[in-house]
């Protein structure tokens, strides 16, 4: 039988996030997602994994986990106040304001299951990725926090005349984050774009933004990408090569970089956020077929 945890993130303080102006698009908008939810930093063990969420809206929120971690029935789910579980990547808002966003991390650094929201899955938990039956890893660890951006998506129908014309991978835009903690599968971070790589991976287009959780150390000193170079040196070489050459062990061809094979500053990396948000939004609108992703 599989077994389920919860943990619950007790919520007393209130946090302002006020709907963005176009072109982002949010939860106020006519389209058939979810109401807000709210994360809190204050967290309670309830089991022997531990989550914790971050502070957004008011209401609480219980991340539960059923099944075993690495094994195919593995779920991370997000359930709101009143015991719903909730999408991590239509709930969630994507915009915060004030250049800062919402991050939804699957993979902690320093580890090596490959974890991913389940896009076709009803309410899209988050699940160990697998190929053949067989569950999925890395060849070697990540070295950074890996997850998504949510209220976005890479539109597979839509080709980008920048980088080669390649289509979208039909996923939400991935994120790297460089701080310092290692962070917690489902954990909610605030975050500040500051780089963005357009990784094509089989021909498809997989944005990678490069950005830093608002509680690291260093937050305060990096803005763009100049500075992930000067306080970072050598992350943003160091990142495109780890995506680079992760496939090459298992036989497979190395992936390629477009925009000259370099690292585009954070005005870029917003213009990718904004236009995968209105994919996103013109998605769950049913403006362009679903496919067999999940929009609940």
């Amino acid at each position: 039988m599989a077994t389920a945890r919860m943990m619950s993130a007790a919520s007393n303080t209130s946090a302002s996030c006020l709907p963005h102006k176009r072109p982002f698009f949010s939860l106020s908008q006519k389209v058939p997602i979810f109401n807000s939810l709210c994360f809190n930093t204050t967290t309670k063990r309830v089991s022997k994994r531990l989550f914790s969420c971050k502070s957004i809206y008011n209401p609480d929120v219980r991340i539960k986990e059923e099944g075993q971690p690495e094994t195919l029935d593995y779920r991370v789910y997000f359930l709101d106040s009143s015991g719903k579980k909730v999408s991590p990547w239509h709930g969630i808002p994507l915009h915060l304001g004030d250049g800062a966003f919402n991050y939804v991390v699957e993979i902690p650094k320093e580890s090596s299951a490959k974890m991913e929201v389940a896009t076709d899955e009803q309410f899209t938990p988050i699940k160990q990725d697998t190929k053949k039956g067989k569950l999925r890893y890395y060849p070697y660890n990540i070295n950074w926090n890996y997850g998504l951006l949510p209220q976005t998506w890479e539109d597979p129908s839509l080709a980008n005349a920048e980088v080669e014309g390649a289509f979208g991978d039909n996923d939400p835009v991935d994120v790297v984050e460089i701080g310092e903690r290692r962070g917690k599968i489902g954990e909610i971070l605030k975050i500040k774009p500051l780089a963005a790589l357009a990784m094509i991976d089989e021909g498809e287009l997989d944005w990678k933004i490069v950005a830093i959780s608002l509680d690291d150390p260093r937050a305060s000193l990096v803005n763009d990408i100049d500075d992930v170079e000067k306080h970072f040196p050598g992350t943003l070489t160091a990142i495109r090569d780890w995506f680079r050459d992760y496939k090459i062990p298992d036989g497979k061809p190395a992936n390629k970089f477009g925009l000259g094979n370099k690292a585009a500053n954070k005005d870029y990396a917003l213009k990718v956020i904004m236009e995968t948000n209105e994919s996103w939004a013109k998605l769950v609108k049913r403006s362009i077929p679903a496919g067999e992703l999940s929009l609940v």
